[in-house]
């Protein structure tokens, strides 16, 4: 399946390292510093410098795990509004635990992931289906990033696992819930940049295809995310 980065119509496969069910990828050391905080807030989505929806976020402690909430809505001339949420669980260092996913567009779907040490067990339920969708990924590491389509707090959950002591490239393996996809990323500090006159830590995302620059602030709090080849920008308000 293609991977559906942000709210383009065409599938972006170049983002991911796409690789077949059950495949196994590396994973850099564990971050020296994994610490999440309480964060509420909604940014603003922008295609080509013009309002193209919101989302929506909600990031709190429940015991020893962290809740992730989000609400996306998208609005494209020309196309149906699409409505994704996602509930994310993950323990305190990061490794994902539950997910959950709601999608309304042309057609409605949701599903699952249940997360057992290195193995991601998917089920996806779409209108007029016999029974859900089931697959398993495994990997080598429990700690896999989350990165659906049309959610993107989920990057400030990277950024939470990012070792930002090592610095350098660091590759990821990831799982796209709604492709029910695996793959993995590359990872890489550029340092400390000014955006309109804040100063925000940036990682570069990449693959040989393409390039997404994520800010955040001295909480590594998501602030801003740039797709510089699609003009896609997200942005706290």
């Amino acid at each position: 399946m293609k991977f559906r980065f942000l709210l383009w119509p065409l599938g972006i496969a170049g983002l991911l390292v796409i690789a077949a069910p059950n495949a196994l990828f590396p994973y850099p050391r564990p971050a020296t510093d994994v610490s999440f905080a309480a964060d509420k807030g909604k940014f603003r989505i922008l295609q080509q410098g013009n309002e193209a929806g919101t989302e929506e976020f909600d990031l709190e402690g429940a015991g020893s795990t962290w809740v992730l909430q989000e609400q996306t809505v998208i609005r494209v001339a020309g196309s149906p509004e699409m409505r994704t949420s996602g509930e994310l669980h993950v323990s305190a260092d990061g490794t994902p635990q539950r997910y959950t996913w709601n999608a309304e567009g042309t057609k409605k779907a949701s599903g699952v992931v249940n997360f057992e040490g290195g193995t991601a067990k998917t089920s996806i339920t779409v209108p007029g289906g016999k029974q859900p969708i089931q697959q398993d990924f495994k990997f080598t590491s429990a700690r896999i990033a989350v990165l659906d389509n049309n959610l993107y707090d989920q990057y400030a959950v990277l950024g939470r696992i990012y070792d930002w002591q090592a610095k350098g490239t660091q590759t990821f393996p990831v799982l796209i819930p709604q492709d029910a996809t695996p793959g993995s990323i590359d990872a890489e500090s550029i340092g400390p940049q000014t955006i309109d006159g804040a100063r925000l830590e940036a990682l570069r995302v990449h693959s040989k295809d393409l390039e997404i620059e994520i800010y955040f602030d001295a909480k590594f709090r998501l602030m801003r995310l740039e797709v510089p080849a699609a003009k896609v920008v997200i942005v706290r308000q």
